[in-house]
C-alpha cells in the first residue's frame, strides 16, 4: 500500500508545482504589460506660454527653431528650417530631410508631425498648433545651456541633456584654464564677421563661439568691445575702426557669400594679431548656432589652435 501511495503523491506535488510555476509566470507577463501599458503616452510641458501636452517619444519632429539641440539629442526630425539645413555640421544627420517654413504650411500637414518647434516670431504658430503640439521658444531668452535642458525636457530627455551640460561646461573650463595659461590672463580675443555691406565685432553671446570663448572659458574680450558690443550682442565696424576692436587674438567667421575685401586692405594686415599668425578662421555656416553639435566642433578647434597651432 505505501509503495503506491508515495508515487502518487510525488506524482500530485509535481503537478501542482508545474500549475503554480504556470500562475507565477502568467502574473509576470500580466505585470510586464501592466507596465508597459502604464507608460505615459504624453507629458506635459511647461513653455513659454504655458502648459502644453507634447508626445512622450515624438517620432515626427518638425524643427522650425532649435533643430540642431534636437539633433543633439537624437530627436527624429521629419522637417527642417533652411539655415539648419545649409549647415555641413548637420548635412549628414539631415539627408533625406524636408526642408519647411513656417509659410508653407501644406508641406507641414504633409509630414504629419506629433510635435512642432518654432520661434516665438514664427508666423501662424495657432495654425501650426492645429496640426501637432507646438512649442515657441524665444531667442535669447534662455542662455545656451539652459536651451539645451529646455529641449531635453520637451523630448522627454532632460538627464541626458543635463549630462551632457556638466560635462561639456567641465571640460570647457579647463581648457579656458590651459589656454590662459599658455596666452597669459590679460590676453584678449575679438570675434569678427563679415557680411556684404559691413564688418562686425560680437559680445559673448551671438554664437560663432562667443559663449564657449567668453562665458565658459571664461577668456578676455577688449575694452571697446565690451563697451558696444556687450549689450546688443554684435557691433558694425568700417575697416578704418577695425584694429580698436581687435584683441591680442582674432576669431574671423568667413563669410562665403559676403564682402571679404577688407582683408586685403594694409589697415587688416597691419593688425598685430594678423601680423603674428594669431587668427582662427572658421566657416560662418558651421558656427551660426550654440547648441552641443557646434559647442564640441569648436572647443576642438579652440582647443587645438590656442594650446597648438598659435604663438
Amino acid at each position: 500500500m505505501k509503495k503506491i501511495l508515495i508515487p502518487f503523491l510525488l506524482m500530485a506535488l509535481f503537478i501542482l508545482n508545474a500549475c503554480g510555476n504556470t500562475e507565477t509566470a502568467k502574473t509576470e507577463k500580466g505585470n510586464a504589460n501592466d507596465n508597459k501599458n502604464s507608460a505615459p503616452e504624453t507629458i506635459t510641458y511647461q513653455s513659454e506660454n504655458g502648459p502644453v501636452e507634447v508626445p512622450a517619444n515624438p517620432t515626427r519632429i518638425v524643427a522650425l527653431s532649435n533643430a540642431p539641440n534636437v539633433l543633439a539629442l537624437d530627436g527624429k526630425i521629419v522637417g527642417v528650417d533652411q539655415w539648419t539645413n545649409t549647415n555641413p555640421l548637420f548635412e549628414e544627420k539631415l539627408e533625406g530631410i524636408e526642408v519647411v517654413s513656417d509659410e508653407n504650411i501644406e508641406k507641414i500637414v504633409e509630414l504629419e508631425p506629433d510635435l512642432i518647434i518654432a520661434g516665438s516670431q514664427s508666423k501662424n504658430i495657432d495654425k501650426m498648433s492645429e496640426i501637432a503640439p507646438t512649442v515657441a521658444y524665444t531667442w535669447g531668452k534662455l542662455d545656451f545651456l539652459e536651451q539645451q535642458i529646455e529641449i531635453g525636457k520637451l523630448l522627454n530627455k532632460e538627464k541626458e541633456a543635463r549630462n551632457w551640460v556638466d560635462d561639456f561646461t567641465t571640460r570647457a573650463e579647463e581648457a579656458g584654464k590651459e589656454i590662459k595659461e599658455k596666452i597669459g590672463e590679460d590676453a584678449t580675443v575679438s570675434v569678427f564677421e563679415y557680411d556684404t555691406k559691413s564688418a562686425y565685432v560680437f559680445g559673448n553671446n551671438w554664437a560663432r563661439g562667443t559663449e564657449l570663448l567668453y562665458q565658459t572659458m571664461k577668456l578676455e574680450m577688449p575694452e571697446k568691445v565690451k563697451e558696444n558690443a556687450l549689450g546688443p550682442g554684435y557691433y558694425a565696424l568700417s575697416t578704418e575702426v577695425l584694429p580698436e576692436f581687435a584683441g591680442d587674438y582674432i576669431v574671423l567667421s568667413k563669410n562665403q557669400e559676403g564682402d571679404g575685401s577688407f582683408l586685403e586692405t594694409q589697415t587688416w594686415k597691419n593688425i598685430p594679431a594678423v601680423k603674428n599668425n594669431r587668427v582662427i578662421e572658421l566657416d560662418t555656416k558651421a558656427i551660426s548656432y550654440s547648441d552641443p553639435i557646434t559647442l564640441e566642433y569648436l572647443l576642438d578647434i579652440f582647443k587645438k589652435a590656442f594650446l597648438e597651432e598659435l604663438n
